[in-house]
């Protein structure tokens, strides 16, 4: 097997598959190399002798330029190569199907610089030197067999693949006596549980957060559209909004944003208003345990599931391994008619176009336009650069720049076109693959796609991490080390690829695995108790 890993065939830069020592000898596809320094898995080598100020490439696409001479065989990282990138810009819009697969895409006015000069077209996306060549687009089953998981039918919303019981706080100052609920409450559920043979109620949780208060403007909207879409979040069989009374955004601010809602299933305390909130909850819990009683899981077509796509601690293989096969498994999600949602726009940034040229109409096209450059905006305005991004973790993974990491995280993307753009705090409505505005946080991140109404979250990562958001956070490791090491946090090894699994067959497993979640199947998140909310803030605390 060969020790180099050359993306696309137009590539400059080839991924280290093993450790590479100064002075062998490394082969890629039908080439090789010595190697010039000692280089770590994961991190770049140079395919070709490298000028300063040309452009490299990766994915087919630039990843920056290089800073002085790279001589081939060389180690590309922070020492000499450097983003290309700039703020809001105008685009051009370029639908897919009529460019070849490695056409420029170039941000409109960007042709002639020099970091992003013409290159030749070829193969999209070639994974060469595993033992099987892995294109995209990823390779579907000729015809998509229409698939079905067992969960909870909803009246007012999809179906949901947990019947939870939710504790949401609308301020700070009443999360400590959600958590009390909540611990009191489960403490009543084994024997409520025995006296209803055959219900199913998964838990009781509570979603503590700073805010609620003393937030102006889209801050003060953000909390109570995130809090509002949670409480009619189709996981949850029972939800308790927990006010104090006293709050800008309390109970009575919060019920327009809901829509319409089953008041059995919705239940309000204002503590303020009572003597003892403590027995004024546990009552109200006691009366969502009986509504949720009767809840059974129920053949359910998988064209209802709404997956968000999050990745974070990535390193070197995440966008070679984890990313891509979760594309394919969007891809085959969308093929039957469900929905996925990608987001961390920060991390879209060098990557952009190639998901702009994928809308299915120019009107969603000037949405992406939107969605991108309001967030360069948000970070020029505060005297920050559009590309503080590899993370320490990234850079000691092999990501140097940020067009680097985008164009490894839009993999999870796979290649369906892009049928709906969201707001954040905005709720899901049109089918296929979504594109959501929240920043790379991961748990800002993915509570604003729980939010959004995704049922359950994959999340790629090659560093690891535990947290959890208030749905089902899949953790999917980039290589078979992490997946061994951290058992305790991850759920699924997508290394396998770089040991012979092939892309396709990969994004079918983690197929299969989501219909197992969505039908009951337990993620370590939950098992560990790792869960929790992150609210996006913008602007001043009064």
């Amino acid at each position: 097997m060969d020790q180099i890993l050359r993306i696309s065939n137009t590539d400059t830069a080839g991924v280290a598959l093993v450790d590479l020592s100064q002075g062998e000898t490394a082969t890629y596809g039908e080439g090789s190399l010595k190697v010039l320094s000692n280089i770590p898995a994961g991190h770049k080598v140079a395919l070709t002798d490298i000028q300063k100020g040309t452009v490299i490439l990766k994915y087919g696409n630039p990843i920056g330029e290089a800073t002085e001479d790279i001589p081939k065989g060389a180690h590309i990282h922070t020492h000499n190569l450097r983003t290309c990138l700039k703020g809001a810009q105008d685009y051009e819009y370029h639908p897919a199907d009529e460019l070849h697969a490695v056409s420029e895409y170039h941000p409109a006015g960007e042709q002639n610089n020099s970091a992003y000069a013409e290159k030749p077209a070829g193969d999209a996306v070639i994974f060469q030197g595993l033992q099987q060549t892995l294109q995209n687009p990823a390779s579907l089953p000729e015809s998509v067999v229409p698939a079905s998981f067992h969960g909870f039918p909803r009246k007012f919303s999809r179906p949901g693949i947990r019947n939870e019981l939710w504790i949401l706080p609308t301020v700070g100052c009443v999360d400590d006596i959600a958590e009390e609920l909540s611990r009191r409450g489960q403490a009543l559920l084994p024997e409520f549980l025995k006296q209803h043979p055959g219900a199913e109620i998964n838990g009781i949780y509570a979603f503590p957060h700073p805010y609620g208060c003393s937030q102006l403007g889209d801050d003060q909207d953000n909390t109570r559209k995130i809090l509002a879409n949670l409480a009619v979040h189709p996981n949850a069989g029972g939800v308790l909004i927990l006010g104090l009374g006293c709050e800008n955004s309390g109970i009575e601010e919060l019920m327009p944003y809901l829509g319409a809602y089953d008041p059995q299933r919705i239940r309000f305390l204002k503590c303020q208003d009572v003597n003892d909130e403590i027995e004024e909850g546990l009552s109200l819990i006691r009366s969502l345990f009986a509504a949720m009683a009767e809840d059974r899981r129920t053949e359910i077509a998988a064209s209802e599931l709404v997956v968000g796509l999050k990745c974070g601690g990535s390193d070197g293989f995440s966008g070679i391994t984890a990313n891509p096969a979760i594309g394919v498994f969007s891809d085959i999600l969308t093929a039957m008619g469900g929905s996925t949602i990608l987001t961390e726009v920060p991390e879209m940034f060098g990557a952009e176009t190639l998901l702009m040229n994928r809308c299915i109409d120019r009107a969603l096209f000037e949405k992406t336009v939107r969605l991108i450059n309001d967030f360069k905006n948000y970070y020029e305005a505060s005297g920050m650069p559009v590309y503080e991004n590899p993370s320490p973790g990234n850079k000691k993974g092999g990501i140097t720049t940020l067009e680097e990491k985008a164009l490894g995280c839009t993999q999870k993307s796979g290649t369906a076109p892009v049928s709906g753009v969201l707001a954040y705090g905005e709720r899901l409505t049109a089918k296929g693959l979504n594109l959501l505005s929240a920043p790379g946080n991961d748990l800002v991140a993915s509570t604003a796609l729980a939010a959004s109404g995704a049922q359950l979250v994959l999340f790629s990562t090659g560093r690891g991490t535990p947290f959890g958001c208030p749905v089902p956070t899949v953790k999917i490791s980039s290589n078979s080390a992490l997946f061994e090491k951290k058992a305790r946090w991850i759920d699924f090894d997508a290394g396998v690829l770089l040991s012979g699994t092939p892309l396709p067959e990969l994004g079918q497993l983690i197929f299969k695995e989501v219909l197992e979640i969505a039908s009951g199947k337990t993620v370590k998140n939950e098992q560990n108790n790792c869960r929790g909310i992150a609210i996006f803030k913008n602007g001043i605390t009064l």
